[in-house]
């Protein structure tokens, strides 16, 4: 009988980064002080934030000036005016106003609350949005480690995000580099031979949600972790991936319509 294993664990000594970081370096740097290494078929999460912050992707909330659109969508969210303008800055639409959230369209593409902007693990008065191009830094990242390692491995950008008719933030993949972030399982068997007629798994948000589970929301200072054993990388293996599969075209969300 085979046993099914798979490993996770977290780089430690990734420091405080700003934009004269190298995050490429920093984590081989941590790979090596860890005596980890990099083996083939590796996938490193990286936290969003951590590519933000190194990119130096900012929003100073105090030097926003809120429109009377954010006014008035703050009085609905209860949310300051100066985070909703900058949320709103940072949308192609809004969807839908709650208490304490906002659902956008991202500029990137993404329907999530408050535009994905994040004020954890920030300077006071200070926001991090959603990475510019995810999916290139995960590629520049993915060909720089690939390259002092001598492995093939992956690259995921990771965000938290909530879900529809759900309580509680996953991890969510919202960039990817060298793995297909759909596994389209359509034409395989099940256990009683019936043919899968429209099965498709999103690969790397249940990967990228495994790595949340270290990488946790507070103080743990875990923002790149590594998994190690997924036994279908070979098989989703794509160096021209990127995170746009998983996007469903607005004519198929039946939830905007």
């Amino acid at each position: 009988m085979v046993i099914m294993r798979i490993e996770l664990f977290g780089l430690e000594n990734i420091p405080i980064v700003d934009g004269s970081s190298d995050i490429s370096k920093i984590i081989k740097e941590a790979i090596e002080e860890q005596g980890c290494g990099l083996n083939h078929g590796d996938i490193v999460l990286i936290a969003e934030t951590l590519i933000s912050k190194a990119e130096e992707n900012f929003i100073k909330l105090n030097e926003l000036v809120p429109s009377q659109q954010a006014i008035e969508l703050a009085e609905k969210s209860g949310k300051d005016p100066k985070l909703v303008e900058a949320i709103i800055q940072q949308s192609n639409e809004i969807v839908e106003v709650g208490p304490s959230f906002i659902i956008t369209e991202t500029i990137q593409g993404f329907v999530c609350a408050n535009a994905g902007i994040d004020e954890s693990n920030v300077g006071d008065g200070l926001a991090t949005p959603m990475p510019k191009d995810a999916d290139k830094s995960a590629s520049q990242i993915r060909e720089f480690l690939e390259k002092e390692f001598g492995e093939e491995i992956a690259v995921i950008i990771t965000d938290t995000q909530g879900r529809a008719f759900r309580f509680g933030a996953i991890g969510t993949a919202i960039g990817c580099s060298g793995i297909s972030p759909i596994w389209r399982r359509v034409g395989e068997k099940d256990l009683y031979g019936r043919e899968l007629e429209t099965t498709e798994i999103a690969t790397c948000d249940e990967l990228s949600s495994a790595a949340s589970l270290i990488m946790g929301q507070a103080d743990e200072g875990l923002p790149v972790v590594i998994i190690r054993g997924f036994d279908s990388f070979d098989k989703l293996r794509d160096v021209n991936s990127n995170i746009k599969p998983v996007l469903m075209p607005k004519e198929f969300d039946v939830f905007r319509k």
